[in-house]
């Protein structure tokens, strides 16, 4: 898309909001499910701005507008975004209702309500902001070869994988709201559907689920909007009578069916689409978190021995990408680096597909945190510069995310980049050491994962880790480690990513990540301990660690990782491989 398209559209927008009745437009980039990863169909940030990573919005005014998004996409944004029209904007250093109101001066600002989540209309709102709910979006009636929403049929997840049957989850929710004097809960996110009733599907890349809304009512009934010609006769059986399938259609007229009733809904997690009917029927709103989030974070046994079989595989494949790329990295594209790493998972029978697209950057694209090389932007791999791999895999038993930055070429790093290296490497084994009071809020962890690098004077812009669902989202609740005090408890059995990372721009970028299960430490008189278990089973290039840096607690913990990983992804291997992983996992 050229700069004079993009330009051209957002002209296109202003001129149509007059129309409406506004003067100025709220676009963020999610869908209708408020999700992180959206249908083609839904990429209308992209669409406007020429920005496609995963989370941002825009504010357009007559006079200015501004692209915002957090710091893991500050340089992607200046890449992509027509900065002679734009503003580039850090949302958490300038907060956009902030933004608005300043710029807006009491204007009229439209938003298309089946797309905002009730909580960013809230903060929009109390910041001053004239916010007016459309009955469309604008963008879509300008958006003339828009694609078609995604029909993919509709899946069993089974019990073997789940470990707990979909009438259980409707039951045990149910008697949430019952507790809690509530009559209904509305369910717009797909991912907490899929988990309760025990689907997937296959409408979006990398998440495997089937958008649709739910409402979740006290008498243990559901009814599920999607289009029924997506259920099969098997698909139907299995969710049984106490689940009505319904027309898309249908939803307003169900919505308007609950007026006097009391009704959950999570305002993080719900547009205000909903909530506006229910308003216009007199229903009681009860404002409160997402009652299936916590219980979904919670894995269960059948999924946590999930999540070991697909680790293991996915070590298989790390191992055997990393010997392939050690002799014929150097000349490849990063494309053709992904493209590789993925045909390995493949090979196993159990993976659908990535997780999220792979960043795959060398040299400088590795000090872009989310960068992903494209057809327009895709760098061949040098010798003696950094090459950072984040990649996941969507298996049909878990979800896995794994980050490796690894030295091309003969030699080692320059000794600076090397104690960038060691820093990063000492704060994954500092958080994953960690042994800290069940329910722990994640912001409190984060700093281990800091800490060596702030002794530098160094730090990076994003959290240091997040949850990861079970064949769902990688990006699950919690939130993780997060920067921001952000009060999500780490319990038992969550699965969770550790994730930190240093990034140099314009010269190289560093992020070692593993998956850690949370595991029960020891009781004591005041509550559970907790700590982590790794999950990935992949070495990490001693090449750019300077051994110096590492106490003896931390050399212990890299070569008992190193041992660990040789013993299991080991008997796997080619014997080429097993060579190469042998010296790969090498006592430091």
């Amino acid at each position: 898309m050229s700069s004079l398209l993009l330009a051209d559209r957002l002209s296109a927008l202003r001129q149509a909001l007059p129309k409406l009745g506004v003067e100025g437009f709220f676009l963020p980039r999610s869908d209708e499910h408020l999700g992180e990863y959206v249908p083609a169909c839904a990429e209308r940030l992209a669409w406007l701005t020429g920005f496609t990573g995963s989370a941002g919005l825009a504010l357009v005014l007559p006079d200015s507008a501004a692209v915002f998004s957090d710091g893991r996409y500050q340089v992607q944004m200046r890449q992509q975004v027509d900065q002679l029209v734009w503003s580039i904007e850090h949302m958490y250093e300038t907060a956009p209702p902030v933004w608005m109101a300043e710029h807006a001066k009491g204007r009229a600002i439209g938003y298309d309500p089946r797309t905002v989540s009730i909580q960013d209309m809230e903060a929009f709102r109390k910041a001053g902001c004239r916010m007016v709910a459309l009955n469309h979006n604008p963008v879509d009636e300008l958006w003339r070869d828009r694609p078609a929403s995604p029909s993919s049929p509709v899946l069993i997840q089974p019990l073997k994988l789940t470990g707990w049957e979909n009438r259980a989850k409707i039951r045990d929710i149910a008697d949430i709201l019952q507790q809690n004097d509530q009559d209904a809960v509305l369910l717009p996110d797909p991912t907490s559907i899929a988990w309760l009733l025990n689907i997937r599907g296959r409408d979006l890349p990398f998440l495997p689920i089937a958008l649709c809304f739910a409402i979740l009512h006290v008498d243990e009934t559901v009814d599920l909007f999607i289009d029924p010609s997506r259920i099969g006769s098997s698909v139907s059986t299995h969710l049984g009578d106490a689940v009505r399938v319904r027309k898309l259609a249908e939803m307003p007229q169900v919505l308007k069916a609950l007026h006097g009733r009391t009704v959950r809904l999570d305002p993080a997690r719900c547009p205000v689409w909903f909530a506006l009917i229910l308003e216009s029927v007199d229903a009681a709103l009860a404002p409160d978190t997402d009652p299936c989030l916590m219980p979904r974070a919670c894995k269960t046994q059948a999924e946590l021995e999930g999540m070991r079989r697909a680790h293991l595989l996915d070590g298989i494949a790390l191992c055997r990408f990393l010997c392939w790329l050690e002799t014929q990295g150097i000349g490849k594209t990063e494309i053709a680096i992904s493209d590789h790493l993925l045909a390995l998972r493949r090979e196993a029978d159990s993976c659908i597909g990535p997780s999220f697209h792979t960043i795959t950057g060398t040299g400088p694209n590795a000090a872009i945190m989310h960068y992903a090389p494209t057809e327009e932007h895709c760098d061949t791999v040098q010798a003696n510069t950094f090459l950072l791999i984040d990649s996941g895999g969507q298996y049909n038993d878990a979800t896995t995310d794994v980050t490796r930055t690894v030295w091309m070429g003969t030699g080692t790093p320059p000794e600076a980049w090397k104690t960038h290296y060691t820093c990063v490497l000492k704060g994954l084994i500092a958080l994953h050491s960690a042994v800290f009071p069940a329910h722990t809020h994640g912001y409190r962890l984060d700093p281990l994962a800091r800490l060596a690098l702030w002794q530098e004077g160094l730090d990076f812009d994003h959290g240091a880790g997040h949850g990861v669902g079970s064949c769902l989202s990688v990006h699950e609740w919690p939130l993780g480690f997060t920067r921001r005090p952000v009060l999500d408890p780490i319990c038992e059995h969550m699965v969770l990513t550790n994730e930190p990372g240093f990034y140099a721009p314009g010269s190289h970028g560093i992020r070692l990540e593993n998956q850690m299960e949370t595991c029960l430490a020891h009781r004591t008189e005041t509550g559970d301990m907790l700590c982590f278990k790794t999950l990935t089973l992949a070495p990490i290039d001693q090449r750019s660690i300077a051994p110096s840096r590492l106490t003896d607690a931390e050399r212990d913990w890299l070569n008992d990782y190193h041992a660990e990983v040789l013993a299991r992804i080991g008997p796997h291997l080619a014997a080429e491989e097993y060579t190469w992983l042998e010296h790969a996992c090498r006592k430091l």
